[in-house]
């Protein structure tokens, strides 16, 4: 497999068969590809690998940073993986080491050590390159000598029997498919390029399944071959492209997406699910920009549910989704958004919201009760209640959490707004009583509009000119 590299890169305007720098890759979107790499070998740390907090939210890998792990017996339990990067800061004039990523597993004896280098060797093969012939390369014969020890070098010849195993194995035992999967890519970079280059058997697989392993592998030449072949499976090759990470990955959903004018919107949306889980804000854009044109009968939520999903996990994703959302798409957002972002106390984003059209809908009493509790973010839910009304007038619930919160401000905003205060006494009359100061509050403030509404009202059969 090609080296995950730090760098992006595109055609030279002044010579396209060469190639100029285009920036950094976003921390996130590295180490979800290592992620897949590791997975599809099976050099998952079993308790968990995880990137440090430091790198989220599109953060860039530095200029020229180089990669190292490090492993070691944990202080209780387990094995620890630390993978660092390591950099020349030009403005501080020094070296800079921080920490990228940790990985655990839960065992401690001798062979899980061993593992966990073995795994610390595969992440640095994966950013370096193993300096090795490849597969593709290697003769019969002259034969190798063997290490020996827990890790065992194979003989070509050696390799080349259990490669021939496992494909057997892959074809008789369908239990065993992953296994064997991770094992064939140990061994030889990737299933797609021994198939291709070493010409042995071809496998008893469909078209479909070859695909699917050429996106597994990240082999772009034999993915076009295959799925030219599977015109009617293409919807369902969607969906494991989409949650392919990395450039090879975009290619891959970018050409599946090409000219096509009628996914099921059922389909996509999964698809776009497993490009926020791969944590690929250029992908999850790219699709969501798209969705009009290629999605038969999309709804208008569409793009709120898929804000509304990111925001669990990726909530950079969410935020790029509503920057990138005209007013129409986020007036059909699910109003359980709003919420979300008031958790959250994210007044920038929350502000866009509301600029943008959002309703409050049945989610509006939580959101104020979430902004309001203990006053701390009141002014939030003043400010936002002051852009635009959008909570309904008889959502009696949205003026209770104001006046059980104590928010007076508030809450008179919402009787400017022309929500009932008469008949909200009424509806609360057996939900709890107390807060008798701002209940009064708000009697007057009720009588003062009152007032007012009563002296601009025309004089009784009175003419207006205006």
């Amino acid at each position: 497999m090609e080296i995950i590299e730090f760098e992006k890169w595109k055609p030279s305007a002044e010579d396209p068969h060469k190639r100029e720098y285009a920036g950094q890759r976003a921390a996130q979107e590295v180490f979800e590809e290592l992620k897949h790499r590791l997975e599809s070998q099976g050099y998952l740390p079993d308790e968990y690998f995880l990137l440090d907090p430091h790198w989220e939210n599109g953060r860039e890998i530095p200029r020229n940073a180089d990669i190292f792990c490090t492993t070691d017996y944990g202080s209780s339990e387990g094995v620890y993986l630390d993978v660092y990067l390591k950099w020349y800061d030009e403005q501080q004039k020094k070296s800079i080491t921080k920490s990228f990523i940790t990985g655990k597993t839960l065992g401690e004896n001798g062979n899980d050590l061993d593992r966990m280098f073995l795994i610390s060797s595969a992440i640095t093969k994966a950013f370096h390159g193993d300096h090795a012939t490849y597969t593709r390369f290697m003769k019969i014969g002259g034969v190798e000598d063997d290490t020996g020890g827990a890790v065992v070098h194979l003989s070509q010849q050696e390799q080349r029997t259990i490669i021939n195993a496992l494909v057997e194995q892959r074809e008789r035992q369908e239990n065993a498919l992953t296994q064997t999967e991770q094992l064939l890519r140990r061994m030889t970079g990737s299933i797609t390029a021994y198939i291709n280059e070493v010409g042995m058997r071809p496998l008893r697989m469909s078209d479909y399944d070859k695909a699917v392993l050429a996106i597994r592998d990240g082999e772009l030449e034999a993915f076009k071959e295959c799925v030219a072949k599977v015109p009617y499976q293409q919807e369902s090759l969607l969906v494991e492209a989409a949650g392919r990470p990395g450039a090879v990955g975009r290619k891959m959903t970018v050409l599946l997406m090409a000219d096509r004018m009628n996914i099921d919107p059922a389909v996509y949306c999964e698809a776009c699910k497993k490009a926020i889980d791969i944590n690929d804000p250029e992908k999850v854009l790219f699709m969501t920009e798209q969705a009009q044109a290629c999605v038969a009968g999309l709804e208008p939520s569409f793009y709120g549910e898929m804000a509304s999903y990111a925001y669990l996990d990726h909530r950079f994703i969410a935020q790029q989704i509503i920057h990138q959302c005209d007013e129409e798409k986020i007036a059909a957002a699910p109003s359980r958004l709003l919420e979300q972002f008031a958790m959250d106390h994210d007044f920038r984003t929350l502000s866009e919201l509301v600029d943008k059209g959002i309703s409050g809908g049945p989610n509006s009493a939580r959101t104020l009760h979430t902004l309001t509790y203990e006053g701390r973010d009141s002014w939030m839910a003043e400010s936002l209640l002051e852009k635009r009304m959008w909570v309904d007038l008889d959502d009696y619930n949205a003026l209770h959490a104001c006046v059980q919160n104590d928010a007076v401000d508030a809450a008179k905003l919402l009787l400017d707004h022309g929500m009932d205060f008469e008949r909200y006494q009424q509806w609360a009359e057996h939900r709890g009583g107390g807060h008798e100061a701002t209940a009064q509050a708000l009697a007057e403030h009720w009588q003062e509009l009152q007032s007012q509404q009563q002296q601009e009202a025309p004089a009784p059969g009175g003419m207006d000119l205006a």
